[in-house]
């Protein structure tokens, strides 16, 4: 079946300033964080190994309780040397927790250690003397504060290892090290004298991760969901959705992408990166959860508002007089308080259990109005804005430790222990994963690749192409095929993947193959859609 043309008219538009703006913000979150995998993902490939000093780096998770009363576990790492801590809680031990005197653990201790886990601080001495030092003082492990805020497994953490110039540690002791926020709530349970028990074990991930086809599912939905919105949904261009303000602003049409525009995206989301990388501080993190809130605000509403209108057009029509701002639709004063409550209660309990449902539903209707304000006009401008999206993926996580010493991306992408968590992701719990944490894909890596299937699915419509001899229905495999090459690419590599560094060539590359085959490259290339 063929798509009807579309209205010769000038379509009009939910105008959304802000969604435009965050477009260019999106990038920071366009790459797929690690999965599950082995602990491999940790290796440095750099350290020396040999007998006593060769053991992989494992994720542990650090279980306390203060007089008694469980809290929540923590995350270390583990050294090089040391034993091997057990793969689950049951086969480990509870120990009391003691700060040895001094408390970096590099002299004997004047506070008995024996059977305890030593809780000493990173400094004066190396980690080897500080592993000596516990063991011989009777301490049953050793637990690390490291002396830098952040994420314990940032790659610059990854340091406990040998040197060449060390003869073989032979230490039997457990090493594992907890960022500094970690380590400060494990001190202050003790504050007052009160009794801490710590417990450290080393889980194995699941080889299977059942959250990914989920995702897989959520990402290219979201994308088919949001092409095809304004035909499927809206209906008729010319009917508009009720706005935030009630009345259409007389210029609220869309906003069409352009080569320095596309360009500026770049740049701009550069610059942001850097900005995060090197002033990393929670009310950053707050800043975007707050744009974040804003625009899943606007996103809600429209989402919801098109659907009722499309079930019941006399709604449309009904309007309301109020001071201020005028005309503003029933179904605004309806839809937009009850949006407005699910968004604040979203925010207030952002790190509950459930709050990623809430997330992605705020995510998949704030990506549905973006690509319904946000056009690419021709693949020109498309390949300008892909092409430097795909720089900018493979210069900040695979060049940049060149030159920043760590994967600039990365860093960021994994923040910090405090501060809310960066919410431009869309995410899903790994329910078979003892660590009970999430898959997660970028905003970006949907967005970016879905600004150019959106386009295709206007450009068969306009061109009277159905799904056999148009575009959009490859570019949807493309889109689904490049997404599963980069859960494929995670899997093998056990870490996190660029996903635009296999969802461009599947995108951008097949429509201009197929352009080029039907020899219409010329016609897409200076398209006006």
């Amino acid at each position: 079946m063929a798509f009807p043309a579309p209205s010769s008219s000038s379509p009009r538009r939910r105008g959304r300033g802000l969604a435009y703006l965050l477009v260019s913000v999106l990038l920071l979150a366009s790459r797929v964080p690690g999965a599950a995998g082995a602990d491999s993902e940790f290796e440095d490939g750099v350290s020396p190994k040999f007998p006593g000093c060769d053991n992989p780096f494992q994720k542990v998770k650090v279980t306390y309780w203060v007089d008694g009363d469980e809290r929540s576990s923590l995350t270390g790492i583990t050294a090089r040397f040391g034993e091997v801590l057990p793969a689950t809680g049951s086969d480990g031990d509870k120990r009391k927790a003691v700060v040895p005197a001094p408390k970096t653990g590099c002299a004997k201790s004047s506070a008995p250690l024996a059977s305890s886990i030593a809780v000493a601080e990173r400094g004066e001495c190396t980690f080897l003397e500080k592993a000596k030092t516990a063991e011989s003082g009777g301490a049953a492990a050793l637990l690390l504060i490291n002396d830098e805020d952040g994420q314990v497994l940032r790659v610059d953490l990854q340091k406990m290892v040998c040197t060449q110039n060390d003869t073989v540690p032979n230490i039997g002791i457990p090493v594992v090290m907890v960022s500094q926020s970690a380590g400060r709530k494990i001190l202050s349970g003790m504050d007052g004298g009160a009794k801490v028990d710590i417990l450290m074990y080393a889980p194995e991930k699941p080889s299977f991760d059942g959250a990914i086809p989920f995702l897989w599912l959520m990402a290219v939905g979201s994308v088919a969901c949001a092409s095809v919105w304004s035909f499927v949904v809206v209906g008729d261009e010319d009917k508009n959705a009720p706005t935030l303000g009630g009345e259409e602003a007389a210029d609220s049409e869309i906003v069409e992408l352009q080569t320095k525009t596309a360009l500026v995206f770049i740049v701009t989301a550069s610059l942001v990166l850097l900005f995060l990388f090197f002033f990393k501080s929670t009310w950053s993190a707050w800043l975007l959860v707050v744009l974040f809130c804003l625009s899943g605000l606007q996103g809600l509403h429209y989402v919801a508002s098109t659907l009722i209108v499309r079930a019941c057009d006399r709604c449309r029509e009904a309007k309301v007089a109020l001071p201020v701002l005028g005309n503003v639709t029933v179904v605004t004063l309806v839809i937009l308080p009850l949006a407005l409550i699910f968004v604040v209660v979203w925010a207030v309990h952002q790190n509950s259990p459930f709050a990623w449902v809430g997330q992605d539903l705020m995510g998949i209707c704030m990506m549905i109005l973006v690509l319904q304000v946000v056009h690419l006009p021709n693949i020109k401008v498309a390949t300008a804005l892909l092409v430097s999206a795909f720089m900018y993926d493979i210069f900040w996580v695979f060049i940049s430790p060149f030159i920043f010493k760590k994967s600039v991306m990365i860093t960021v992408a994994r923040g910090s222990d405090e501060g809310p968590s960066l919410p431009m992701v869309l995410k899903m719990p790994k329910e078979f994963d003892t660590w009970n944490g999430y898959d997660m894909i970028g905003f970006g890596d949907i967005l970016f690749p879905g600004l150019l299937v959106a386009f295709s699915f206007r450009y068969d419509r306009a061109n009277g192409k159905d799904l056999t001899d148009g575009y959009f229905l490859c570019l949807m495999i493309g889109y689904a095929f490049g997404l599963s090459c980069t859960y494929v690419g995670l899997y093998l590599m056990k870490s996190g993947q660029p996903a635009l560094l296999y969802l461009v060539p599947s995108t951008l590359g097949t429509i201009v193959t197929l352009g080029a085959k039907r020899g219409e490259l010329s016609q897409l290339w200076n398209a006006k859609v």
